[in-house]
């Protein structure tokens, strides 16, 4: 079966076709860096590494890029306001570069901690203002953006069809614009390419238009381009990112190299709390960190990141996802007694070929070609060809995990009491290679690997990070000998502790 994706662009599931066959170009918004990353973030960035793993599994080369923002994103999300890593730089007292140091540090922690693979390529903005500059340029030549008294806008008149991702109107878009407008533009739809910067404002750049730091819309269509080409075959991101955001970058993109920019939009929904967006503007996020250690008012107990990640995996990601410890607590009961289930089949499967393939490589498992049976084994033979065909047309439907992983329990569970009971099927061996694979690399909800080298049934990293954060709070409360004995006993055990400015990180010796 294809790969079908629901298209923004065309409000339609269409079958993937690839620009060029056998590679996927996958370009996602990434973190503003000059806060915490929170649940929201993490059900898009955990929505987009299932789709570049889902891929990655079929065979697909895939390069996946993602930005860091650090310049440009305005307190309005378009253009007015202060730049939000100058703003928080001040709270803080630091530098803008220091704080996205920190945060982007930050982000990716927590990203690792929910098994999101990192990105092939993660730019920041700051690093490509000479990309963004002969972007602009190129559109004043071709008529589509105007200079204003340091100031650059793009003219949204200069395309008619301007607007049909979010399929708003020119009338519509500008009757959304605020009432205090610049009054060096054009249209009030018209936004910003290059914003002029006063001598205290301190992020800012030199340009054929004077001094002064880039739009926040123009620093994706410029990496995106850089790293993917003028046509990408996927961009992804939030809904809320849907206008103006991408509107923009369709714009900026298309007026500048007369080519389409996107072959399918895909665009994740948001985390609520009792039905309220949840969002750093809207005080009301709780951040990863909080959630692993438990530390928010709102929670009464620390969460695993396999928590976290297996609960927004159960929504579809076009769904909301609404937050409440209750539905923490039931995702918990569920995923320990599919934890088990998969343990008990591994452990009777013992290893294959699939079970240590990895990601990245096509595993025989998903060929379509289930095995007969395996000597040794005294059951019938599990129906491995239907597991794995129902899995595939729910992953092919639009990367449907809530479907796929509601498939797995209701395939998987009849097994439980049986091999409890020692009744093991006949292709127990493949089919522990097969569950393995997807498991572990296209859902990564489960690591067989991580409890043999725990040799518990808690994976290391979560025990390592309970340790840091005893460690980091004994600090805190300066009980240094605490924090010494923890650190000391540690390094016996051949696990150093390095301490650094955001934190602390464990290295085994």
């Amino acid at each position: 079966m294809q790969v079908h994706i629901y298209n923004t662009l065309t409000r339609k599931k269409e079958p993937f076709k690839p620009l060029k066959e056998g590679f996927v170009g996958i370009y996602v918004c990434g973190p503003t860096v000059y806060g915490d990353p929170h649940l929201g973030h993490a059900k898009s960035y955990i929505s987009f590494d299932v789709v570049v793993r889902y891929f990655r599994y079929l065979g697909y080369r895939v390069r996946y890029v993602q930005n860091i923002t650090d310049v440009g994103h305005l307190t309005d999300d378009a253009d007015e306001g202060e730049d939000k890593m100058a703003k928080q730089s001040r709270i803080e007292r630091l530098e803008p570069m220091e704080l996205a140091e920190k945060y982007t540090y930050r982000y990716f922690r927590d990203m690792d901690r929910l098994r999101v693979q990192r990105p092939d390529i993660s730019p920041r903005a700051t690093g490509h203002i000479p990309e963004q500059i002969a972007m602009i340029k190129r559109l004043i030549e071709k008529g589509h953006a105007y200079e204003a008294d340091g100031n650059v806008y793009f003219d949204v008149t200069t395309l008619p069809d301007y607007g049909k991702l979010s399929g708003r109107s020119l009338d519509e878009a500008e009757s959304g614009s605020r009432v205090e407008t610049s009054s060096d533009k054009k249209n009030p739809a018209d936004f910003a390419l290059w914003k002029k910067a006063d001598e205290s404002h301190i992020m800012q750049w030199d340009s054929p238009w004077g001094y002064g730091f880039p739009g926040w819309h123009i620093e994706c269509s410029a990496m995106a381009t850089k790293y993917l080409g003028r046509t990408i075959d996927i961009h992804g991101g939030g809904l809320e990112n849907q206008f103006p955001h991408h509107e923009c970058e369709i714009a900026q993109c298309e007026g500048a190299h007369d080519e389409p920019f996107v072959r399918y939009w895909m665009h994740n929904n948001m985390v609520t709390l009792n039905g309220q967006k949840m969002g750093k503007s809207l005080g009301n996020a709780i951040s990863l960190e909080e959630f692993f250690t438990g530390s928010h008012k709102l929670l009464s107990r620390s969460w695993s990141p396999d928590i976290i990640r297996f609960f927004l995996l159960q929504s579809h990601y076009r769904s909301t996802t609404d937050f409440s410890e209750s539905a923490l607590e039931s995702t918990e009961a569920g995923y320990q007694n599919l934890s088990e289930i998969l343990d008990l089949i591994y452990q009777a499967g013992g290893e294959s070929d699939d079970s240590n393939s990895q990601s990245g490589e096509k595993s025989t498992g998903q060929s379509g070609k289930a095995s007969g049976s395996s000597t040794g084994k005294n059951g019938d033979s599990f129906d491995l060809q239907a597991l794995q065909d129902g899995l595939h047309e729910r992953m092919n439907d639009d990367f449907n995990t809530a479907k796929a992983i509601g498939f797995l329990f209701e395939k998987l569970r009849p097994l439980k009491p049986a091999l409890q009971k020692g009744d093991i099927p006949a292709n127990i061996s493949e089919l522990s290679g097969f569950i393995t694979v997807f498991c572990r690399d296209v859902l990564a909800i489960w690591n067989p690997a991580e409890k043999e080298t725990s040799g518990s049934d808690v994976p290391f990293d979560e025990v390592m990070q309970l340790l840091l954060d005893i460690r980091q709070q004994a600090r805190k409360n300066k009980d240094w000998a605490m924090a010494d004995t923890i650190r000391d006993r540690l390094k016996e055990a051949g696990i150093t502790i390095e301490d650094g400015p955001d934190g602390s990180v464990y290295k085994k010796s």
